[in-house]
């Protein structure tokens, strides 16, 4: 298969599939490694998919799990800890800062230890499809080559080539607003480490101590001028004088002595009105883009690549599985759609140039700081945010491969999200997302389940029996950690149905 595009999403979708068995080749248009990050937080749901792949570790070393912010509310200033809250589910109970270059260093570094290397400086040019067999033109250092793979990942964003060649509709618009990206140093009085966040009359501040080229990184919106910028990464240099104006606006008496980058990035909301067309898929950007609001863009995009990954890898080894390949539009696009929604909210009452937005953030804001401190010390409200923010909501209850079987059993409903718990397993007590830690499907047996001939399996099946869950009943967890099968008893028939739903039996019948 081939993955166009090596931002978090198609360097998940690479690493997703081949841990799951499949032959990846990834390709990217630009010639540099390095690119400014847009996106600074990874949230529990994302650490915990990552998990299985071996990144997690990496990830939370190059991060920030206990942040202290800032706000600045008009004159006043509101001290916040944004630290651990109330998930007793999951073994990452916090936000957690890290920058989008981290993210790639990372998954590339993983994908380059398993022997797959970016091509950078390829670019997708066109693409057939013959027979189901997808048929691409790179250009690579001025000269054309064919590709020929089964299927093709489109991960390459906002103006995504893999989109327009497959003549999907890109349904929505641009904001009003724009966003300005700096790396700067200044001077003033700003408590060093701390996130600092102005929500004033003219839109949205944030100032990290995590700029890639300066001490600070700024991130800004502002009413954009007519036509915008172009829609792909941050283009078009912002002044010295523009980034003075723009902190001066938020209240900061801060001075910037040193401007090291600065970019300009046009804000859009739009959905692609189909993840697929026969062997071309969409994930991120690609299918779907949205404002900035609550850190949602390059986690959803992650969680397309863990959900888009698997299914591939096991669509290419075991032929063509229709439902399997279907399942992944099915389940991401009406994800996709409420994130739009969600952030379309939020980006409303947090940055828009709409007088009413303006004035609620200019004027009410400002009176309800002194009771900021007690929601943020809230932990049954923080876990509530958290959760929704983590989207740790999402079900594919209604999805083809969330099957239910006989009544009871343990653990939720298909379709689901497969919380962590303590369990029993070969007579060891282990958190159950530590035991599912690698890549691929898991079986969970209930105690007096019935054995499972593992020569049935593909490679990438592992089962367990849990000795601390009492009955004969069966759960499969898919790669990307929802439930798919659930069975209250040992139903071998029902079992191997769901199996060859999704590919995970082995091409070898005994």
């Amino acid at each position: 298969m081939l993955v166009v595009g090596a931002g978090p999403t198609g360097l998940t979708t690479a690493l997703q599939a081949h841990e799951c068995g499949a032959a990846v080749r990834v390709v990217e248009r630009r010639s540099e490694r390095f690119r400014p990050s847009r996106a600074m937080i990874v949230h529990s749901r994302v650490l915990e998919t990552l998990r299985p792949l071996g990144v997690t570790d990496s990830l939370l070393g190059r991060g920030e799990r206990t942040m202290r912010a800032e706000l600045h509310l008009g004159r006043r200033r509101v001290q916040a800890e944004i630290a651990d809250v109330a998930l007793h589910d999951t073994a990452f109970p916090h936000l957690t800062m890290v920058r989008q270059m981290d993210v790639e260093e990372v998954l590339a570094d993983a994908l380059e230890q398993r022997g797959v290397e970016v091509e950078r400086g390829v670019e997708l040019m066109e693409v057939s499809d013959q027979d189901g067999t997808a048929h691409a033109t790179l250009k690579h250092a001025g000269r054309l080559q064919q590709a020929t793979c089964r299927y093709i990942a489109g991960c390459d964003g906002a103006a995504s080539t893999v989109r327009a060649v497959a003549g999907i509709g890109w349904h929505g618009g641009p904001y009003r607003e724009e966003a300005v990206l700096a790396d700067v140093e200044l001077d003033g009085d700003l408590a060093p480490g701390v996130l600092h966040v102005v929500a004033g009359r003219s839109g949205l501040l944030f100032l990290f101590a995590l700029g890639e080229g300066a001490t600070w990184r700024v991130l800004a919106t502002r009413r954009g001028p007519d036509g915008g910028v172009p829609l792909r990464q941050p283009s078009q240099e912002v002044r010295r004088s523009d980034i003075q104006q723009v902190l001066a606006t938020s209240g900061l008496e801060v001075t910037v002595n040193e401007l090291k980058w600065s970019g300009r990035v046009r804000l859009q909301h739009r959905l692609a009105e189909s993840f697929r067309q026969g062997p071309l898929f969409l994930a991120g950007d690609a299918a779907h883009t949205h404002s900035p609001a609550a850190a949602q863009g390059m986690n959803t995009g992650i969680l397309d690549a863990v959900n888009l990954g698997w299914k591939l890898a096991f669509a290419c080894e075991n032929g063509q599985h229709a439902e399997l390949l279907d399942s992944y539009d099915k389940e991401r696009r009406p994800v996709a759609r409420y994130v739009l929604a969600l952030t379309h909210v939020i980006f409303f009452a947090e940055a828009s140039t709409n007088p009413l937005a303006a004035f609620l953030r200019g004027t009410l804001a400002p009176l309800a700081a002194p009771a900021v401190p007690l929601l943020l010390r809230q932990r049954l409200l923080m876990a509530q945010v958290v959760r929704i923010l983590s989207q740790r909501w999402v079900r594919y209850r209604h999805s083809a491969l969330s099957v239910d079987g006989a009544p009871g059993g343990h653990g939720p409903r298909p379709g689901d999200r497969m919380p962590d718990e303590d369990v029993t397993c070969a007579g060891q007590r282990v958190r159950l997302h530590t035991l599912t830690a690698r890549p691929g499907l898991h079986i969970l047996l209930e105690r007096d389940a019935e054995g499972l001939d593992a020569r049935l399996l593909r490679p990438h099946v592992t089962v367990h029996r849990i000795s601390s869950w009492p009955g004969h009943g069966i759960v499969a967890v898919r790669p990307d950690g929802h439930v798919g099968f659930r069975s209250g008893a040992s139903d071998p028939g029902q079992l191997g149905s769901w199996l060859d739903l999704v590919g995970a039996r082995s091409c070898t019948r005994f």
